[in-house]
Parts: structure tokens; sequence; C-alpha cells
């Protein structure tokens, strides 16, 4: 995932930062004896949380220290750590490691823990769903979402198209609204391999048109819900714009924002984006909705969970629960929305808040509540997910560039695969 830097401003007083009863009574509780570590991703969100340490540490008595990694190398330092010595105290999990760290006890299920008075149930169904595995919540979101469909107000009203409902629609619009010789396109894609990239994008037609992963135990891609999905990925790929067909996130949204396409279906951190005049060159001319019938939302959320080997007692499983809720806390996301962090807000007292509407209007907020409610868990929750879906990003990046030509030949492989993966 891309890490967008943003200048800090200073906090003003849309919101009120008075901690609250609860606050005090939780240092009162002295369940924090040693200083926290803390393994993360960086986001501008932490800094802007670090920046009230003092805060946490006169709340619990103890400090804390956040060390920062890039994707990768995150996951293969906490997998690392919390398999072996347990260092840290709170690792920062995401959607694909977690069914990993969950199974093999590495971490606990979060809602044990949190503090009742940060209110896990504000936190958005859908990065709650995401953070769910064996029917057990496992973290507290720093970001995430589902998807929402973006569109072009002016192309469509120009075109005389409908914001599409279902499937059908949205071929008909995007072929319709494609121009290329006027530098339109239809529809904005990503095609670069791998289980975060091109694969994320293909989910929500393959689980919306039937699709299981595994049935019975046994890899089930090559079917009628995998060939159909695949066809109409690639055929929609006819309508996307140059350099999206090996492209990532940062390819799809960057094209979209910069005014050469229609309609884009994409995580729903990148609404508020469209918003902003300094990202976006369409803010205002865009408007959201849910992605069109059968397809899901795709469920993604990062966040952080308490970690066993570090925390031997349920006392101090307790503290490092104390970190998450204060850092997760409905303060420190008014904060990080007063700096210009949108993409790290995760709670609907946030998205339905004054300042909120104030600042993106009420269309972007109850298109998020709406997607929460189709936002699904698309990707194998098992912990070779990884390999399985970058195995067939892969394939399908080949398929999308016309290296290959046969879809059930390119399904069937990735079966062949699977079964190899999972055999003993």
């Amino acid at each position: 995932m891309t890490v967008v830097k943003s200048r800090l401003v200073a906090t003003t007083a849309v919101f009120a930062f008075a901690l609250t009863g609860a606050t005090v009574a939780f240092a009162a509780d002295k369940v924090c004896t040693e200083d926290l570590r803390i393994l993360s991703q960086p986001w501008d969100g932490l800094t802007t949380t670090e920046k009230f340490a003092d805060e946490f540490k006169e709340l619990s008595g103890v400090g804390f220290q956040i060390d920062y990694l890039n994707e990768n190398d995150r996951r293969a330092k906490s997998r690392a750590d919390a398999s072996t010595i347990g260092r840290y105290n709170v690792y920062y999990i995401d959607e694909a490691n977690l069914a990993q760290f969950a199974a093999a006890d590495w971490i606990v299920p979060i809602t044990d823990y949190y503090p009742a008075e940060y209110d896990f149930e504000d936190f958005d169904p859908g990065r709650r769903t995401t953070a769910t595995f064996d029917g057990k919540v496992w973290f507290a979101p720093i970001t995430g979402g589902g998807d929402l469909m973006v569109y072009r107000t002016d192309l469509l009203e120009a075109a005389d198209v409908k914001p599409p409902e279902t499937l059908e629609e949205l071929m008909v619009a995007v072929e319709k609204l494609h121009d290329p010789d006027n530098g339109v396109y239809g529809i904005s894609l990503r095609g670069g391999r791998g289980s975060g990239a091109n694969v994320w994008r293909w989910m929500p037609y393959f689980k919306g048109m039937g699709g299981e992963w595994f049935v019975d135990g046994k890899p089930a891609f090559n079917n009628e819900a995998g060939i159909k999905a695949t066809e109409t990925y690639l055929k929609l790929f006819e309508y996307s714009p140059p350099g999206t067909q090996t492209g990532s996130w940062d390819e799809s949204t960057g094209a979209f924002n910069s005014g050469q396409v229609a309609l884009i279906i994409e995580s729903a951190p990148l609404g508020a984006m469209t918003l902003d005049p300094d990202v976006s060159s369409v803010s205002d001319k865009v408007a959201f909705g849910i992605p069109p019938k059968p397809l899901t939302g795709g469920g993604y959320a990062h966040g952080f969970a308490v970690g066993v080997k570090a925390n031997k007692t349920e006392e101090a499983k307790k503290c490092a629960a104390l970190w998450i809720g204060w850092a997760t806390s409905k303060e420190n996301e008014e904060r990080r929305f007063e700096v210009g962090q949108p993409g790290e807000l995760n709670r609907t007292s946030i998205f339905k808040s004054k300042a909120f509407a104030e600042k993106f209007g009420t269309e972007l907020p109850a298109a998020l509540e709406a997607t929460a409610a189709v936002t699904a868990v698309n990707f194998w929750q098992n912990p070779k997910w990884p390999e399985l879906g970058d195995r067939w990003g892969i394939i399908l990046e080949e398929l999308i560039t016309g290296q290959r030509d046969d879809i059930p030949a390119a399904l069937q492989e990735l079966e062949d695969f699977a079964n190899t993966l999972t055999a003993g």
C-alpha cells in the first residue's frame, strides 16, 4: 500500500478533545508497568497521535515506542517476532495476515480486552467484519473500508447515463462513456500483479457471481463463476486507460483524479481524495454510490492487535489494549480529521459528524454508510492466502496483457497450484 505523506497543520477547535471520566478511571487501574513497544507501518495519522504521547503517559503511567517498517518488511518482522521472542506488545495487522496470526495464537481477540469506554462498536461495520476471523474480532482498525463507486457527474449527464446499479448497466455505461479520442476512458482498473492489486479488484466479480475459493476442501476456481468473473474483468480492461494494465492503485486512482476516467470502483479512502482539490482535478464533479449488484465490496482493514508473547500476564494484555484503545479513540480520529488525514478515519461517529459533512458534503458519508452493508471478506482467510493470491496475480496479469488467452487453462493452473499448496 502506498503511504501518502501530507503536511501537518495546527490542531483547530472543530472538535472537543477533553478526556472523559473513563480515561481517569483507566489511570487508576494501573495495569501498565513498563513502556510499550509497537510495530507498525508508517502512517501520517500515527505521527499525529505521537504528538500526544504525554497524554497516554498521564493516562497509563508508561510511555511507548513505535517502530515503523514498510508493508513487506513489517509483515516479515512481525511474523518472526510473534513466533519467537515476542519483543512487541502491539502488532500492526492487516486482513492478509490476520488468519496466520490468529490461527497461530500470536494475538488475542481484541474485543476481549478493548476498553469498553472507547466504544469498539463505533467502528465502521465493514472494518469490523474485515477484522473478523473464525467468528472473533482480532484488531482495532487504523485504516480501511469497503468499495465505493465514484463517477463524474458532468460526463454521465452529457452522455445521458444514469449511475449503474447492476453489472449489466455498468457494462453498458462504461462503453457509452468511453471516448479515448477526447481523453476520456470509461473505467479505471488495476492490472498489476498481486493479491492486493489486480486480484483485489477481480475478487468482487468472482464473489459476486457466486464464486468460492474452496468447496468441500477442494479448490473451485475453474468453474462458471471463475470463468465469467475473469471474462468480465478482461472485457472492462478494453475501457481502462493505458498504463493500468500493469498498474496498481496509484495508476488507477491517479487516472481518475487527473480527469481521464468517467467511473471507478475502488477502496473507500478514494472518496475523500477525489474531493480534495489539491489531489483531484475533478473535485467539483464527482458523486458516489455503492458497487453495482451483484458485486461485493472488497473489505480491507489494517489495525492494531495485542501480542501474546510480550504480554505474558492479563495486566500486560490490558495495558497493550489500553494503548490500542487510546490510539484508535474518537479523540485521536478527530485529530487526524482536523489535520487532513481522511484515509485514516474509521468511526461512524466521525463520518456522521457535522464537521465531516461541512468538509465533504453529505453524499460521501451516506455512501460510506451504504457500502458498509455490502462490504465482504472476498479473499481466502487462510495463512497461505498471500501465496495463492500472488500466484493468481501473476497469471491474471498475463491474461490482461495478452500473454495468455485461455481462461479455463489459467484457472486450472491456479487450481493445481492450490492443490499443491494445501497438500498435507
